[in-house]
């Protein structure tokens, strides 16, 4: 194998891999994992304690907005959508990021497929890892004084996870077709 040969190689090799998506995909990992860990450190307030942040919350809010609108009840609300609004985004892209590291590794070169696209594949695998966060996140206020896990809480939670997945579908949805796109379709 001549020089020529091994530099053509090489350069194949690099190209199977994207380092702007390693990249992209370890960044929203780790904003991923840090806003689990501050769910946790949320939800590991003790009963009092997070009353307390949500009516200073309310107070700061009906001051800011001149509103009086909101009640403690309906902050708590908001704070569970809100929250897993956002868990929701954050895991979203990093499955898709890291999806697309390799086309080698990625959903397409699956031998199986039971979604019909990576972006089914993408939103379904965040609808699991956001609604796995959710109860776990219910689970663990069992043990701490004075919170209770709710499923009531949970179905909250996926507002906002739902709501978050059904915006990026209709985002995905439109800008294949402004760019007069379809959607990759398997099988």
């Amino acid at each position: 194998m001549g020089k020529k040969e091994k530099e053509n190689e090489l350069s194949l090799k690099r190209r199977e891999y994207s380092l702007r998506y390693v990249v992209l995909a370890i960044l929203f990992w780790l904003l991923t994992i840090t806003w689990i860990l501050l769910i946790f450190l949320l939800s590991n307030e003790e009963g009092n304690a997070s009353d307390s942040t949500s009516k200073m919350v309310q107070s700061y809010t009906n001051n800011y907005f001149s509103l009086s609108l909101l009640s403690n009840s309906t902050v708590r609300t908001l704070a569970h959508v809100l929250e897993f609004a956002l868990l929701t985004m954050l895991s979203y892209f990093a499955i898709d990021f890291t999806n697309r590291i390799s086309k080698k590794t990625s959903y397409a070169e699956s031998p199986i497929k039971i979604l019909k696209s990576d972006n089914e594949m993408n939103i379904f695998f965040t609808l699991w890892f956001a609604m796995i966060n959710a109860l776990a996140d219910e689970y663990h206020q069992l043990f701490v004084k004075d919170r209770t896990g709710s499923i009531v809480d949970v179905l909250k939670d996926m507002i906002g996870i739902i709501l978050v997945l059904a915006i990026i579908r209709l985002v995905f949805t439109i800008y294949l077709a402004i760019r007069g796109r379809k959607e990759v379709r398997y099988g």
